[in-house]
């Protein structure tokens, strides 16, 4: 860090790593397009070769992510997805995870697909009970995979107690958090070995850019991650490290705004006659409420519902008109999404069924508009 003592997230946000990045005193940090770095003569270098290898746009991204989670190390990928792979990419034929079962259909679409074919085994458990998850652990079990909240039920594991379990089996701990951001969430601190984001959420913030990233606190791991990054290519380009760096400028803003707006919409969705049930981690009758504050600062913009049938879910998808009836999250703007037909059409029917991820469920990442048009729009789709 170029600071000269501890800043606070939200200047961190703003001010980026600290590092005076451009030799003609630009406040925002430059978009370097060159692939390749002249060297001033043999064995001598600018500290730049190549751009697959490192860059200084993407450079100064990586450094603020890692300072947002209080990491050593960050490395920008192309998408989240590509985040993801790379950290399966540190272990072994054969080896063994335990990840929650309530989690993003793509990262279970890999180790299904993809990670089968080199004997890659994944037991899907319900980590928020933490006898569950120490009791799936193995001999070869190399590591626990957590989304926390989960994606879309949002159940919540302790990250601290995972710790102590995976530790305990020698396992690392990986979290994905992506849902609340480092603005609200930092599972380095809490006892995790690495946290992967889909960048392309709520630290792009703007629905424009594709990104992911690996954050780490320890060299060796980080080491690790640099080879396979640098051996595969997967990584963001110089023109989205800058979109994304203009992101997370206004993170600490956006992230407020959407946890103001997702509570009143979350609280309103509870009374509403054609929902059952309100997932949202924030509502004050949750039983895991006490875990959710004591390793978050806020609760974020992500709230599921369940409507009355599915004739009710496809009218609200039809017939809203604010909000978007589209996949990801974390943009400014609302968006409606069915998780059965989209962002978990591919999980096995059978996990499906167990997690409840069902005709009647709907997911909202609930942007920063004016929350009494998102509940009008709602109220008028119903």
């Amino acid at each position: 860090m170029a600071y000269e003592k501890e800043v606070r997230p939200e200047t961190i946000c703003v001010q980026g790593s600290g590092e005076k990045n451009d030799r003609y005193g630009a406040v925002s940090m430059p978009v370097y397009l060159s692939a390749t770095y002249a060297h001033p003569a043999l064995g001598e270098s600018t500290g730049y070769a190549y751009s697959r290898v490192n860059n200084p746009t993407r450079d100064e991204l990586q450094k603020t992510v890692a300072a947002l989670e209080k990491g050593t190390d960050a490395l920008a990928f192309s998408t989240g997805m590509a985040a993801v792979t790379a950290v399966f990419e540190l272990f072994g034929t054969g080896a063994h995870i335990v990840a929650t079962d309530d989690v993003y259909g793509g990262s279970e679409r890999l180790w299904e697909h993809l990670g089968k074919r080199f004997g890659l085994q994944v037991d899907s458990v319900d980590t928020s009970d933490l006898n569950k998850l120490e009791a799936s652990i193995r001999p070869e079990t190399k590591a626990v995979f957590l989304e926390t909240p989960s994606n879309p039920t949002m159940k919540v594991t302790d990250i601290r107690k995972a710790s102590e379990i995976a530790k305990k089996h020698g396992c690392l701990l990986i979290v994905d958090n992506t849902f609340l951001s480092p603005y609200f969430q930092q599972p380095l601190s809490l006892g995790a070995d690495i946290v992967v984001h889909s960048g392309t959420k709520y630290l792009g913030g703007h629905n424009d850019v594709l990104a992911g990233f690996t954050v780490v606190k320890e060299e060796k791991l980080a080491e690790k991650l640099r080879f396979i990054y640098k051996t595969t290519g997967s990584c963001l380009s110089p023109t989205d490290s800058f979109l994304v760096l203009r992101g997370i400028k206004t993170l600490a803003l956006r992230m407020e705004r959407h946890q103001e707006n997702a509570l009143a919409l979350a609280l309103w969705l509870q009374k509403h006659p054609k929902v059952s049930e309100v997932y949202y981690i924030g509502l004050p009758d949750r039983p895991d409420k006490a875990i959710t504050d004591s390793q978050c600062s806020g609760y974020g913009g992500m709230v599921s519902f369940r409507v009355d049938s599915s004739d009710t879910a496809v009218k609200l998808l039809k017939d809203v008109k604010l909000i978007r009836f589209a996949e990801s999250l974390g943009g400014v703007e609302s968006l409606l999404t069915y998780p059965y037909k989209q962002t978990h059409a591919e999980v096995p029917e059978e996990l499906r069924k167990k997690l409840g991820i069902d005709d009647t469920l709907m997911r909202l990442s609930v942007g920063i508009e004016n929350v009494q048009d998102l509940i009008e729009d709602l109220e008028q789709a119903f």
